[in-house]
């Protein structure tokens, strides 16, 4: 389904993903690879499969990247622009900083490191059909005293934006995704930090603008965490999560071009090898991604992690929901468990025995 009404979309991809850190020292966030590709690319192909050609994306943290790697978007059918934050905008000023590029009367906006199976096209119409100034992709989740609610009315405005709470009137929250009308892009104060989320928005409703719900139920995940993104990259490889950018079939395991995998090895739970990684016998790897050229021991068991490119894991090495540096080597025997983050170039020991701690 195509989107009727011309939309710009707009892509905020300038944090520095500390939460990912030490994924993110080599790489910005929306450019890690998540089921074999850049999460961006994801993100690309729902944005043209809504109708939307013209892409601007708001970047800061080594911006560069996104260039070299996507250029004009035209392999991807789309047309893409690049805006170079000089400091840190937050999200208001980041959409702010952005407007001279628009050039539709509406634009969405995404936030770059969520995973979203909404149906956009639905998102666009309902932004028309209400006649709101901004129309919320606002999820229903399990446990919204993890968040800040929104409620609305029964005609689907938007309420109140209210702080976390124990119990929270609604399940509704802020899903990062937003439909702007562009004069409301252009009222926003240019050229300082400001958050759509603590200031413009709350702003926005008390001087009586329409804010709009579009609720929805569908997939939703924040990638900012190394156990979100594992998780991410798996239902994206399995088919949970939407896109039509998976280099390779859905299933219980994804293997690039030019990785070895032994025939002993077992790889499921949405698992990722990618090109000219090694994955030894006997090894099993279970909901993780390993990056390109990672080398993986007999005998080791991966689970729920991230290796890194040129990663190497000794034989018989347990890690279990950790992360794994580019470069660096753990040693044969070693047992690495949640949380423990093994730092780019850093080398363990045979039979080192670490937890949850940095490396």
């Amino acid at each position: 389904m195509t989107s009727e009404v011309k939309t710009d979309a707009v892509v905020l991809v300038g944090g520095r993903g500390t939460r990912l850190r030490p994924l993110t020292l080599s790489a910005p966030k929306p450019m890690l690879p998540t089921a074999g590709t850049p999460y961006l690319s994801h993100l690309f192909s729902r944005i043209r499969e809504a109708g939307m050609t013209h892409v601007v994306l708001g970047t800061s943290y080594r911006a560069e990247v996104f260039e070299e790697y996507f250029g004009d978007g035209s392999e991807h059918g789309l047309e893409l622009e690049y805006v170079v934050e000089e400091e840190p905008l937050d999200t208001a000023g980041a959409i702010r900083n952005v407007y001279d590029r628009l050039r539709a009367d509406n634009v969405i906006v995404f936030n770059g490191d969520i995973i979203s199976g909404a149906d956009l096209s639905e998102q666009l119409r309902t932004h028309t059909e209400s006649g709101a100034d901004v129309t919320l992709h606002l999820q229903r989740v399990p446990d919204p005293s993890r968040f800040g609610s929104v409620p609305t009315d029964e005609n689907g405005r938007v309420t109140a934006f209210m702080e976390k709470t124990p119990n929270p009137p609604t399940d509704q929250i802020n899903a990062g995704c937003y439909v702007f009308r562009r004069e409301v892009v252009e009222s926003i104060p240019a050229g300082r930090r400001i958050s759509v989320e603590r200031e413009t928005f709350p702003t926005l409703l008390e001087s009586g603008a329409h804010l709009h719900g579009f609720v929805d139920s569908s997939y939703w995940l924040d990638v900012g965490t190394p156990e979100a993104f594992v998780r991410g990259s798996a239902d994206l490889v399995r088919g949970v999560a939407p896109t039509s950018a998976l280099p390779g079939p859905v299933g219980e395991a994804l293997v690039l071009d030019g990785a070895k995998v032994s025939e002993s090895a077992v790889l499921r739970g949405g698992s990722t090898v990618g090109v000219g990684a090694v994955i030894g016998s006997g090894v099993t790897v279970d909901g993780s991604v390993v990056f390109d050229g990672a080398e993986v021991g007999e005998g080791a068991v991966i689970e729920r992690s991230v290796l890194g490119a040129g990663a190497k894991i000794g034989a018989g090495t347990v890690l279990r929901g950790v992360v794994i540096g580019d470069g660096a080597s753990v040693g044969a025997g070693c047992e690495l468990l949640d949380g423990a983050r093994v730092w780019p170039g850093v080398t363990l020991p045979e039979g080192g025995l670490r937890f949850s701690s940095d490396a």
